[in-house]
């Protein structure tokens, strides 16, 4: 039987000591490094298209809030990953590998949605002002995210036999670098690179019509990417047989998910749970309403496209930063100190898009100042540090109180629970977006313009839809009073939850040793 994890404690000092004893060396695996930054970098392009495509159709004007709700949704398969996470870890086929199994058909399913995207470009971005086909948009971006987020199940568990064991550490590092380094190059080759004003200004003497590549074209050089570089690691990279793997099955699948039930009944964890699925309600506006915001009173979405883009870097070096003071002994206080200010700056990006509004159209020519950029890139500096401050301030929290024997698990189950959270706020403050909106034509006070009949309407009577209550001024408020009484109501509760010891956290669960252990003999076989 597995012992309770107080017994335990004296053999699992001496296994942390040694690896903190152990100096690390890269010598003979920097091609792993590099793979694993590469596997991570893939990881990210189905992401930065999925940050990208709000913009894009924004600046469109012909999308409603309702139809960006729905495409944010794609990628809830990131937060729900728990669910199938046990069968990714548990079935593969023996001969080519437990991670490979899955990696190598998933790399090559995503290739072949980049390719379907590539034959249905005009479908599904149409260059005109056609309205694109949002139903099969959202559904093969959807798949594509689910394709991503199962890829991503498999890098994390091979990162932890890929690399020695004494340099396992620099996985946590592929994975954060290679991630933003994707997400970042794939969102900003789909909104710039394809951008016919922003191809002019930056990279021709001669204006031309459209991009410097075509949407096209970059989806198809993202599907051979991605078929090419599969086939290579399907050829030329061997991964160690499963079955030599240190305690390779901890838990079969059943126990996986009965796991995750133990540690959901946890006293502790059900405030916990409660706190994360609704501590990011509050600061829903700020995050990507903003965006769409912005491209309606008119900035370009390019301009909005190259101040992300340095965001991302942004967010390369604030999380190295914060966890030298996110690694003491309370977290969570960080996290509670910057949470006001993140609910002010809820404010402060009201403030800047009312007074956008007014400043950056003369006669409706859209013209905007130098200093409503400067603006711009400072709010969303300091909301951009705020946010991972917070961010490697709740990881760190996770670190703490989860429990060793199954850290992977609690580690996973914690972070779906913070993802479920902000993409639930996310995907509700577009559509509140809609929903709060007042709007009625100049032409007859009687149309409410509450749905493209009724604009067009207006429109060919010689009127125009106005906006008479902004729903995104009423949701700003609603959401930053509802951060506070957040913060009220869990303010000293969560710092409760900090102070306690780590025996508050354990899981009680018992499994017999010959389920998690292959028979030596079998083992024998094996090495021979």
């Amino acid at each position: 039987m597995i012992l309770p994890i107080q017994e335990d404690e004296p053999t699992k000092s001496v296994v942390e000591n040694e690896l903190i004893l152990a100096k690390t060396n890269l010598k003979g695996d920097w091609p792993n490094i590099f793979l694993l930054l590469l596997l991570y970098i893939m990881q990210g392009v189905p992401l930065g298209l999925v940050a990208g495509i709000p913009i894009l159709l924004q600046s469109k004007q012909n999308v409603t809030y309702n139809e960006q709700a729905l495409i944010g949704l794609a990628v809830w398969p990131f937060s729900l990953k728990l669910l199938w996470a046990p069968l990714v870890d548990s079935l593969y086929i023996q001969n080519i590998g437990r991670r490979k199994s899955w990696l190598i058909p998933i790399q090559f399913l995503i290739g072949i949605c980049f390719f379907y995207m590539a034959l249905s470009v005009d479908e599904l971005f149409p260059e005109t002002d056609e309205k694109p086909n949002i139903i099969k948009l959202a559904f093969v971006v959807f798949i594509c995210t689910l394709l991503a987020a199962t890829q991503d199940i498999a890098v994390d568990g091979w990162a932890l036999t890929l690399l020695q064991k004494n340099n396992v550490g620099y996985a946590s590092t592929c994975a954060a670098v290679g991630s933003v380094i994707g997400t970042m190059l794939s969102a900003a080759s789909f909104i710039l690179l394809t951008s016919e004003d922003f191809s002019n200004k930056y990279f021709r003497i001669t204006p031309y019509a459209g991009g410097i590549v075509t949407m096209k074209s970059l989806f198809l050089v993202w599907a051979i990417s991605f078929v090419a570089i599969t086939i290579f690691i399907a050829i030329f990279k061997n991964e160690k047989d499963a079955r030599l793997e240190d305690d390779h099955i901890k838990l079969n699948t059943f126990q996986n998910y009965r796991l995750l039930w133990d540690i959901l009944k946890l006293p502790n964890f059900k405030i916990l749970s409660i706190a994360l699925l609704t501590s990011v309600i509050g600061f829903a506006p700020s995050e990507k309403v903003v965006n769409l915001k912005l491209i309606e009173i008119g900035v370009p979405k390019d301009n909005i496209m190259i101040i992300l883009t340095g965001m991302y870097f942004v967010s390369i070096i604030i999380p190295v930063i914060a966890a030298k003071y996110t690694a003491g002994p309370k977290p969570m206080s960080i996290f509670l100190n910057c949470t006001p200010i993140k609910l002010l700056l809820n404010f402060m990006f009201l403030i800047l898009i009312y007074y956008g509004s007014k400043l950056i159209k003369n006669n409706g020519v859209v013209h905007i100042p130098m200093y409503y950029y400067t603006m711009l890139v400072i709010i969303r500096s300091i909301n951009n540090i705020q946010y991972n401050i917070m961010l490697t301030a709740l990881v760190a929290f996770y670190c703490r109180i989860s429990d060793a024997r199954f850290g992977g698990t609690y580690m996973t189950l914690l972070n779906s629970l913070s993802n479920i959270g902000n993409l639930l706020a996310t995907s509700v403050s577009f559509a509140m977006v809609d929903l709060l909106t007042v709007m009625e034509c100049s032409f007859d006070s009687k149309n409410n313009c509450s749905n493209s009949h009724l604009q067009n309407e207006c429109k060919s009577n010689g009127g125009d839809c106005i906006t008479t209550v902004n729903g995104y001024y009423v949701e700003s408020v609603i959401c930053t009073i509802i951060g506070i009484v957040w913060y009220i109501i869990f303010k000293n509760k969560l710092e409760e939850l900090q102070s306690k010891s780590p025996s508050h956290w354990v899981v009680k669960m018992n499994i017999q040793e010959s389920e998690n252990h292959v028979d030596s003999s079998t083992l024998a076989d094996v090495k021979t």
